[in-house]
């Protein structure tokens, strides 16, 4: 059996192969010091209101600029680290969504998720998604950052039979396997990223949880 440092060292290979951004934290508050940074330094991807770049009335010019907020959600966050993400968010002039997701048509900057499991022969993230919020936030998001202990790093998808037959027990079960950032190669053959979810997805490998 590989050690844990041989481990992550694969699982950082598999990621970065296919474009996601990889780093390593030492717990949960520099990681959502990451997440808060990286909202705060992109561009907001809500739409735009048409006509914005026109002279408008005072009530027209607000309009325009609360379709700009940069919004985040973090639907598995622990209650007490959901509590400081806001504040921290509320000091970046960051919206931490609590609504509905697929409320916010207008897009998603980030969304943050708590990766249940890695496999390191692939770098893939394994998430119980049977929330819907879950599945919103890792797949509308323009950024997708997943919180993976390095603890639940393991081999091969084999090494995670018995924990991935308990994740699935019940009606309603519903796992995500996801490796890299959104991509097709359909349309003549073109590779595009960001079609079918986030255009990047960051994954933090946390030392503490």
């Amino acid at each position: 059996m590989p050690s844990l440092e041989n481990l992550i060292q694969q699982f950082e290979a598999g990621a970065r192969a296919v474009s996601a951004v990889v780093e390593r934290v030492s717990g949960l508050a520099p990681a959502l010091d990451y997440a808060v940074a990286l909202c705060a330094r992109k561009e907001a991807c809500e739409l735009l209101a048409s006509g914005c770049e026109l002279p408008l009335s005072e009530g027209a010019d607000r309009l325009c600029d609360e379709k700009q907020q940069k919004v985040m959600a973090a639907p598995n966050l622990p209650a007490d680290q959901l509590n400081t993400l806001r504040h921290a968010c509320e000091q970046n002039g960051i919206v931490l969504t609590d609504r509905p997701l697929r409320d916010h048509l207008a897009g998603i900057d980030v969304g943050l998720t708590v990766a249940d499991y890695g496999i390191a022969e692939t770098g893939t993230l394994v998430i119980d998604s049977r929330s819907e919020a879950v599945r919103l936030a890792s797949m509308i998001s323009e950024i997708h950052i997943a919180l993976l202990p390095i603890s639940r790093i393991r081999a091969t998808a084999d090494h995670l039979i018995s924990e991935l037959r308990g994740m699935m027990t019940g009606a309603a079960a519903y796992l995500a396997f996801i490796t890299g950032a959104s991509r097709t190669a359909d349309i003549e053959r073109v590779l595009a990223i960001g079609v079918h979810g986030p255009l990047e997805l960051h994954i933090l490998l946390m030392e503490e949880w």
